[in-house]
């Protein structure tokens, strides 16, 4: 099974570099378009829309008919946006592209599924976060790669070099990439599969159970980062005059942080912390980040804020995810995957939109400080963490999980407005 995640690693990475070298030119496209700054964070947040939309379908086509098909599939989908990002000539085009790029992304469920399928239970954060790793790499190079394409040749080469990046990595795929092969059947006859909705719901009415807390923390800290950094190429732009031409460096310095800690750093923190309390640091050195970021109008303030914040997701987001994976059933692996994805869609659907027009209203500075608050507001949640992982010296303690018919039981009659995943 664990020579199935190298190949996966390779797939995971060349997509990331393809997604990294157009994002962080999308506020200078969209403004040169007439974009305002709230429009910008429409736009961002429009990938994290369409990911929503289909998320609940990746994640339970994955649990029922194999992760690699769903793979290949949102492979294919972000080729296609990349191709329309190349073209664009308006902001009503690149509101298209990212709609199909989040279309494509929202197999990023599925492919932690299949790290958790093909890893041992002991060695699931580890392999998250080399999975992690892998992906910052891919956001080391591709923004350079980004800011190199389009100043050799031109607007739309970025676009067009993402879409053959991802065509050639899906072909990489089909022919070397197996499926993992979970036991999905027998896992599955012991009790009803829950449906998407009936998991969202739980997830969103039930704080107090594990997987709750988990998605809770992860959804939180995810729209913070993810949701301002995609926007920090206005603060960039305003307080220390960096253009479309270098902003690529800076988010690469993001990435490689995020490499550095992944696989020199997370390992032994996680052996020597554990997953909870390595969670709860992470919290913290997060919201430091964003703080010093939104507060820096020099280069050494922004310094510690780029390194802190990269720092702090290392810690935060593998050993929540890796959690996740064991307080449910195997046989819901992708569906909850994708669950969390969908609350950390909402968010980064909020967080961008919000982050634009603070910006406009109160400037650029506030959003990362606002965000810095939210984050550290979870904290609390991070009290039970310690309770959901009790290895003893030979076995692995029983691992809590939410029973399906809890779930399928406590479900409110009325649900506000249906909630889109994530796979």
């Amino acid at each position: 099974m664990r020579g199935k995640l190298p190949v996966l690693y390779v797939t995971a990475f060349v997509d990331m570099v393809g997604l990294t070298m157009i994002v962080p030119l999308l506020p200078f496209y969209a403004t040169a378009f007439g974009a305002s700054a709230t429009a910008v964070g429409v736009l961002i947040s429009a990938f994290s829309i369409a990911q929503l939309a289909v998320a609940p379908a990746w994640g339970s086509f994955s649990d029922r008919y194999g992760r690699r098909p769903a793979i290949l599939a949102g492979l294919l989908v972000s080729a296609f946006a990349y191709g329309i990002f190349a073209l664009a000539a308006s902001v009503p085009v690149l509101l298209v592209s990212r709609l199909v790029q989040g279309a494509g992304g929202g197999t990023i469920g599925v492919v932690q599924a299949y790290v958790a399928d093909t890893s041992a239970p002991e060695q699931r954060t580890r392999s998250l976060g080399w999975l992690s790793a892998v992906t910052s790499l891919g956001a080391v190079a591709g923004p350079a790669f980004g800011s190199a394409m389009i100043a050799l040749g031109g607007r739309t080469a970025p676009g067009l070099g993402a879409a053959a990046l991802s065509l050639l990595v899906a072909l990489f795929a089909w022919r070397y990439l197996g499926e993992s092969h979970l036991e999905r059947a027998g896992d599955a006859g012991s009790h009803p599969r829950p449906s998407s909705r009936a998991a969202i719901t739980r997830v969103a009415f039930h704080w107090n159970d594990p997987a709750a807390r988990l998605i809770w923390i992860y959804a939180i800290g995810i729209g913070a980062f993810y949701g301002t950094i995609q926007i920090v190429p206005l603060l960039l732009s305003e307080r220390l005059a960096v253009s479309a031409r270098n902003v690529g460096y800076f988010v690469m310095y993001l990435g490689g942080m995020g490499v550095v800690v992944r696989t020199l750093l997370l390992g032994p923190m996680v052996d020597r912390l554990g997953e909870a309390r390595l969670s709860a640091l992470g919290i913290v050195i997060l919201a430091a980040g964003l703080a010093a970021t939104g507060l820096a109008h020099d280069w050494p303030l922004l310094a510690a804020g780029f390194t802190l914040m990269p720092l702090g997701t290392a810690f935060l987001f593998p050993c929540v995810t890796g959690l996740l994976s064991r307080v449910v059933p195997a046989s819901e692996r992708g569906l909850y995957m994708g669950v969390q994805h969908t609350f950390g869609g909402v968010s980064r659907v909020v967080f961008p939109i919000a982050a634009g027009a603070l910006m406009d209203l109160l400037g650029v500075g506030v959003p990362y400080l606002i965000a810095a608050a939210l984050v550290l507001a979870t904290l609390p949640l991070t009290r039970a963490l310690a309770g959901y992982l009790r290895p003893s010296a030979g076995t692995p303690a029983p691992e809590p999980t939410i029973a399906a018919a809890d779930i399928t039981a406590e479900i409110p009659v009325a649900v506000s407005a249906e909630r889109r995943t994530q796979p």
